[in-house]
């Protein structure tokens, strides 16, 4: 189920969305430009949990407090297709949020919930040398909000299922309720807190972290 566009209008013109991912875009060209320098920029500047947790730097040195490693790796991600599902839900998302809170609002939002989400998966795997990247937590918290305030939008939807592949319009709270009973699924399957690379606990905590705040954050 890989949703592909909304039909929930906006009044406004949705520049920080439009600016989050071109940003993210950006880092990830100049990630590819590294060549071998891209491991070492993604253990320079990834969130560790084990690094946060005990204040110290076990990777490349970074020239900041270990802590904003939380905010660098939120604009860096690991592959084509990590970017590429991040930012077509963003694009998709996002805008409405934005909409709904107005630009400024929509930028401490989107930070917290990342915040929340990188802090979801170091309090549950505290001592892990796996550096978090990506979007997705941020993002989650997106949809979170997202599902509270427009669960009856028709999300047009590429379904596959074996040999049936179609494009159908289906109820936000029908797509982004699949997507977190899935984080849920992922993450009891994983090993831990973290299967397989991806912290799906992050997913979770940045998804109630945008349930709880939209609340505070948009206009009344």
């Amino acid at each position: 189920m890989i949703p592909l566009k909304d039909d929930n209008p906006t009044k406004i013109f949705p520049i920080v969305t439009i600016g989050i991912i071109a940003a993210n875009i950006l880092v990830f060209i100049y990630q590819l430009s590294l060549g071998a320098g891209y491991e070492k920029f993604i253990f320079t500047y990834g969130a560790f949990p084990y690094e946060i947790t005990h204040s110290v730097d076990i990777g490349p040195p970074v020239q900041m407090p270990v802590f904003f490693t939380v905010y660098s790796s939120m604009f860096m991600h690991g592959g084509f297709m990590h970017i590429i599902g991040n930012m077509l839900y963003l694009w998709i998302f996002g805008n409405n949020i934005e909409d709904s809170m107005g630009h400024i609002r929509f930028i401490f939002f989107y930070l917290i919930c990342g915040t929340v989400a990188s802090l979801t998966h170091i309090f549950l795997a505290p001592n892990s040398k796996i550096p978090m990247v990506g979007a997705s937590g941020a993002v989650s918290g997106i949809l979170g909000a997202y599902l509270l305030l427009f669960p009856h939008a028709r999300i047009l939807t590429l379904v596959t299922f074996g040999f049936f592949i179609k494009m159908i319009k289906i109820p936000a709270m029908v797509v982004l309720g699949f997507w977190i009973v899935l984080q849920f699924l992922n993450s009891t399957v994983a090993s831990g807190s973290e299967g397989g690379g991806v912290a799906w606990f992050a997913h979770i905590g940045g998804f109630f972290a945008g349930l709880i705040l939209i609340n505070f954050f948009k206009k009344n």
